[in-house]
């Protein structure tokens, strides 16, 4: 039977697209999104939502009707999940990670080793950058089973993009995620970056040197403060800082882009105050990681305790519950009992 989600409910997102195609792929069950992303300034599908639908239907080899810019309802009918190597082009500056969240949760049950080549944009607003996948995200997941890897070739800032990534997934049978205590801190790493043209201004240096300033006076020890700085070549100008704070029992993190007109020593101001307001919520999982786990969380049953538990999350998890699994949000908890009801 086909299952209808309203694209317009809640956050009203193109979060709500990227779960539903996934976790259609995975549970086989045919799919029709209508209304989608009514409520926005742009309503309908735009181009980095047609390549994740286009990518995850390439993946379980599926049927799709209403594919287009500005489209406001799909058919989404899935196959079997695929392995092999998969090519995907995002375009221009369209995130990767964005790309990566819808594909990642089919990938992992398919039968063999999975590659995915993607072209488009590494560090652009509004989505996670990919050094958070690669230092927070994949190692939380690698902790309860997901076998993932990430390789950063080149970095892709707005507006051109042309960052390339590739990414290996090997099927998994992961263990119920629990996160409830992060534990204390061991120690906090970070990567601030910047195009080589920005070199003679010493961006890099600059936004590491204001984010260790504010930690130095937060944690205990400033010889657990360990950061590096990087200039790379890339399409367009950018700059950015991601902080993450290890723990013994989990890893948080945050981040921070540079733009026109953005001070370098503000861009570390805000990566680390940002980092902080996330270490002081006591949770095990930071606001970004508890949008991320959701659909894994389903899967494999647990509980997770989160900083934040904003309409954004709320609304993925109402998208998730459609499917027949059974997550509850409790205080600033996450609770799921794993499997279908």
């Amino acid at each position: 039977m086909m299952l209808s989600i309203d694209g317009s409910v809640g956050e009203g997102g193109g979060q709500i697209m990227r779960s539903a195609v996934a976790l259609s792929a995975v549970t086989g069950r045919e799919l029709r999104v209508y209304h989608i992303r009514a409520g926005r300034n742009n309503p309908g599908l735009r181009p980095q939502h047609l390549a994740a639908i286009k990518a995850v239907a390439s993946l379980c080899d599926a049927s799709v009707e209403g594919l287009g810019v500005g489209s406001s309802e799909i058919f989404f009918s899935p196959g079997e999940i695929r392995s092999g190597l998969f090519n995907v082009d995002v375009g221009t500056a369209g995130s990767l990670s964005l790309v990566l969240q819808a594909l990642l949760v089919p990938a992992f049950h398919a039968l063999g080793k999975i590659e995915f080549r993607l072209k488009g944009g590494t560090d652009v607003r509004w989505s996670p950058p990919v050094d958070y996948l690669r230092s927070v995200f994949f190692p939380l997941l690698t902790r309860f089973g997901f076998k993932v890897s990430l390789t950063l070739e080149r970095r892709g800032f707005y507006p051109k993009g042309g960052g390339r990534v590739s990414v290996t997934v090997h099927p998994s049978k992961p263990e119920r995620i629990v996160l409830v205590d992060r534990g204390f801190v061991e120690c906090v790493k970070g990567l601030s970056y910047a195009h080589r043209a920005l070199r003679d201004k010493n961006v890099a240096e600059r936004q590491l040197k204001s984010s260790r300033r504010i930690l130095s006076n937060y944690l205990s020890n400033p010889k657990d403060i360990k950061l590096e700085e990087e200039y790379v070549d890339s399409p367009s100008l950018g700059s950015g800082l991601l902080l993450y704070a290890i723990c013994n029992n989990s890893i948080l993190g945050f981040d921070s882009l540079g733009g026109k007109g953005k001070r370098s020593e503000t861009v570390g101001i805000d990566a680390a105050n940002g980092l902080i307001r996330e270490l002081e919520s006591g949770a095990a999982l930071d606001r970004f990681m508890a949008d991320q786990i959701i659909p894994y969380l389903a899967l494999a049953g647990g509980e997770v305790s989160v900083s934040m538990v904003s309409g954004h999350c709320r609304t993925n998890v109402e998208v998730v519950n459609r499917f027949g699994f059974d997550l509850r949000i409790k205080d600033n908890k996450i609770i799921s009992r794993a499997g279908v009801r």
